[in-house]
């Protein structure tokens, strides 16, 4: 049994994330018409597999939706907070209406509430949690430590994974697609897109543990590679990198040339994310 982490939901939030309903969520429920609801702008989720999917279809069309859905009203409707899976599921089995509880929360809770869903049904990878945790310090001014009280896990946690951001778009590809987990990425950080890479994939093809990689990237860092790399970042340049990246959430490259003129780059994979950053530089 996973130990319960402490969150501060209140307002009886938890329980309409259980897996089982309560009596009083189940008298807090009505039936919402499916056509009505619009996914989570905020769902921190990129993938839902196909294979679990069709099986909570099935048996959707058996038993129908045993746990309400949590919504909050939009204005066409309703917006999906949590139980995205279920209402898929709804949809695909034909039904036209779905049992869900309505809660007024803001903006903020909503993306809470959607990373809790799923971090406790270990549905999110490092990097969507990453993203979802980087969201909650762009667009709602919260620190590290703010995030780790609401979501219930440690600082560390939260840096560790924010840190991700700074790998290479391919390696947190393999990432989002469960190639390499946390522990395998983590040393990755720091050492240069090439040599990242190729050690990345050879971690997922020969199944390297995380502290095998952790051996091997460090003796790229004291090797030949390390002469190789295109660009040595000046130690400065990369505490400017670093800061930026932590502030912004989102993985930042700062690329000096020698004439004293360079690059700014911010990766983003969501437009939401870029608006984040564009509403920072405004104000």
């Amino acid at each position: 049994m996973k130990q319960q982490k402490k969150r501060g939901l209140g307002r009886g939030l938890d329980a309409l994330l259980a897996d089982e309903p309560t009596p009083e969520v189940l008298n807090q429920a009505t039936r919402i018409a499916i056509s009505k609801i619009k996914p989570n702008r905020y769902q921190p989720r990129t993938h839902f597999a196909d294979d679990e999917l069709i099986a909570l279809t099935e048996s959707v069309r058996r038993e129908g939706v045993l746990m309400p859905i949590l919504v909050r009203p939009s204005e066409s409707g309703f917006e999906l907070i949590a139980g995205e899976r279920r209402w898929r599921a709804s949809q695909a089995a034909g039904l036209s209406d779905i049992p869900a509880v309505v809660r007024d929360v803001d903006d903020m809770q909503a993306l809470e509430l959607a990373i809790i869903e799923n971090e406790q049904r270990d549905d999110l990878t490092a990097i969507e949690s990453a993203r979802a945790y980087s969201l909650m310090i762009q667009e709602f001014g919260c620190t590290q430590q703010q995030v780790a009280e609401k979501i219930g896990v440690s600082r560390v946690q939260v840096s560790n994974l924010i840190r991700l951001l700074q790998l290479p778009d391919e390696i947190q590809k393999m990432i989002e697609n469960r190639e390499l987990s946390m522990g395998q990425a983590r040393p990755l950080v720091g050492i240069d897109s090439h040599g990242a890479e190729r050690l990345a994939r050879h971690c997922a093809t020969e199944g390297w543990s995380a502290r095998q990689m952790e051996k091997e990237a460090k003796k790229l860092s004291k090797g030949p590679l390390s002469a190789k790399k295109p660009t040595v970042k000046d130690a400065d340049v990369q505490a400017l990198q670093d800061e930026l990246t932590r502030k912004l959430g989102l993985r930042i490259e700062v690329l000096c040339k020698k004439d004293g003129s360079g690059e700014l780059r911010i990766h983003y994979t969501r437009p939401v994310e870029l608006d984040a950053v564009l509403r920072k530089l405004r104000s």
